[in-house]
């Protein structure tokens, strides 16, 4: 008999982050992913959106609870995942095939390898006839691109996104957030995608997780029930403005609530 196929890819446990005698950053998370998962987290600045990314990633380790990611714990599953970060930190004295290659060079991938994968990384997000240009020569949303096409070319299982389309115009982000699903239909990752959109969020996922804060925990989990493929007719739907409407009132209270510290006399 075949072995059943995890129901769970991310799983946090009652997990709780703080960095050294500091304050409690998240408390009590307890939140699973499965496969193919698109999970937005919103929530007021300071709620440890960011930090819950980076555990996911390994890149800080949690102080309480249990975390396991595709059956591992953080640090021995770094090869499923990869992160896309606010910039596109893209090396400006580097090509963009070159900067997408870098993490497969990194690896000891071999040359035929990196260079399949680069062209079909660059295919995906559209940028194959400027594989020969130099960041500097790049727009904002075309840099983002390479970064997305840079994660991509890992074949991650998870894919982390720290709020990659903040700095860009309401018009290019509309544009790359239906293009980042329509990779992700080809390729089927699981996502974790921090933003501080709810329209962004609602148009993306198909959970939405508010945070509130101080410390960071979780206040509600939120189901988009929009079908996919999302396009810009899902923009002019009922159904998509009731949720944005929804998920805003409760962020919004979530924001209210949070402790105004007095001014000193």
């Amino acid at each position: 008999m075949p072995p059943t196929a995890p129901t769970s890819i991310v799983e946090f446990r009652r997990v709780e982050k703080r960095y050294g005698d500091g304050p409690v950053i998240l408390n009590d998370i307890t939140l699973s992913a499965a496969p193919r998962d698109f999970v937005a987290l919103i929530g007021p600045s300071g709620c440890g959106k960011s930090t819950l990314l980076k555990l996911v990633a390994g890149l800080s380790p949690i102080t309480r609870g249990e975390l396991i990611i595709a059956g591992h714990d953080p640090t021995g599953s770094t090869g499923e995942l990869a992160y896309v970060f606010q910039e596109p930190t893209l090396l400006p004295w580097l090509t963009v095939v070159e900067n997408v290659a870098l993490p497969l060079k990194l690896r000891s991938a071999p040359a035929a390898e990196i260079a399949a994968t680069v062209r079909s990384a660059l295919d995906l997000v559209g940028l194959a006839p400027r594989a020969d240009y130099y960041p500097r020569q790049l727009s904002g949303g075309q840099k983002m691109r390479v970064s997305i096409a840079r994660a991509l070319s890992l074949s991650p299982r998870i894919l982390l996104l720290d709020e990659p389309f903040g700095a860009l115009d309401e018009m290019t982000r509309d544009h790359l957030n239906e293009e980042l699903l329509a990779i992700r239909e080809r390729q089927q990752w699981t996502a974790f995608f921090v933003t501080h959109s709810v329209a962004e969020a609602v148009f993306l996922s198909n959970r939405i997780v508010v945070l509130s804060a101080n410390p960071g925990r979780i206040h509600r989990e939120i189901p988009v029930d929009l079908p996919y493929p999302r396009t810009p007719d899902t923009r002019r739907s009922p159904a998509y403005h009731q949720l944005v409407d929804q998920v805003s009132q409760l962020l919004r209270s979530v924001e209210d609530s949070i402790p105004t510290r007095n001014p000193k006399p």
